[in-house]
């Protein structure tokens, strides 16, 4: 276990190593930072000025060379707009989006595990039939569509469901406000957090049934129900549990995906988080938030990842983690 955590910590900064250069590659094509911080009225000469001041004048190596070692102090460089360090502007943004993967997060395993087993067991059933119908529909409709379709319905054809905000919250540690203290921030965070899912729902309901169909073929499953178990504890404890390896893998990678795309849930819900942030630093120009917000999400993915091969390997003990790493 250490070798394989030690293997698995130098991958991590070799990754995030790529991450960040890549990150600070790309604002050179961000467009010039200068236009939001000054405007059009500041002569060429003044512009000159500021660009030396902030650096933007040196080589590519000697800037990035200069945010690495400023990045491995905490600092990620200072938001033009919010005239305070962009980590921090993230950090506060940062609760809003982690509670609506969670909570999207909760509809998924809650709907998926169920649905998927079902349509394993009975799949000529005409639940089934309308389950898999429907798990195809939703993964062919955007998640920007469903959601500005449940705000027609739920909030401006019936009012059940506030459409925008995260309503009332409480303050818990720092700069986390959670919404999941109040029945306001309970109300504001049921859409945003079903039009996430929509688009994850479906992939996790056809790979539960794939994979369950295939361990239900399986020699142990016909031995055990030759020896007459129940059939829902063969359903539920011995296939489910090996129906779950595969599921578990796929399911890191797609939470970690999920805070990438609620930047479109954010936006059209107007959810104060780092999606919505991140698309109003790239209206701005904000090259340092967007730099910053780059490296925090790839940072999200590594250590998701590195979790979920760690939690592989303790539901599947047969699993050498050592090898897991190489």
């Amino acid at each position: 276990m250490f070798a394989y955590l030690a293997k698995r910590v130098i991958q991590a900064i070799a990754v995030m190593f790529v991450i960040s250069l890549i990150a600070f590659a790309i604002q050179g094509n961000l467009g010039d930072p200068l236009r939001e911080l000054v405007g059009q009225s500041v002569s060429e000469e003044v512009r000159q000025q500021l660009r030396d001041e902030l650096g933007l004048n040196d080589s590519f190596v000697t800037q990035y060379l200069r945010f690495a070692g400023n990045a491995l102090q905490g600092d990620l460089g200072t938001s033009y707009f919010f005239k305070e360090p962009a980590l921090d502007v993230i950090l506060k943004k940062l609760p809003a989006t982690l509670e609506l993967v969670f909570g999207a997060t909760l509809i998924i395993v809650g709907f998926s595990v169920p649905l998927g087993v079902y349509t394993a067991i009975k799949p000529n059933s005409i639940l089934s039939r309308i389950i898999m119908g429907l798990s195809i529909i939703g993964i062919s409709i955007p998640v920007f569509l469903t959601a500005i379709l449940m705000i027609f319905v739920f909030s401006v054809e019936y009012g059940w469901l506030p459409s925008y905000g995260r309503g009332d919250t409480v303050q818990v540690w720092g700069y986390w406000q959670t919404n999941f203290a109040t029945a306001d921030g309970w109300l504001h965070i049921i859409l945003p957090s079903i039009a996430l899912a929509s688009i994850m729902l479906p992939l996790f309901v056809r790979l539960i049934r794939a994979e369950m169909m295939e361990v239900l073929q399986s020699e142990y499953v016909k031995y055990a129900k030759a020896k007459g178990i129940n059939p829902w504890r063969i359903y539920f404890v011995h296939a489910l549990k090996n129906t779950l390896l595969p599921v578990i893998t796929v399911g890191g990678v797609q939470i970690g995906t999920m805070v990438a795309y609620t930047i479109l849930t954010e936006t059209v819900f107007q959810w104060p988080g780092m999606g919505f942030m991140f698309l109003e630093a790239v209206n701005r120009v904000d090259t340092p938030l967007i730099v910053a917000y780059l490296i925090v999400v790839g940072f999200i993915f590594v250590v998701t990842n590195t979790i979920v091969d760690l939690i592989y390997g303790l539901v599947n003990p047969t699993v050498n983690i050592a090898r897991m790493g190489a």
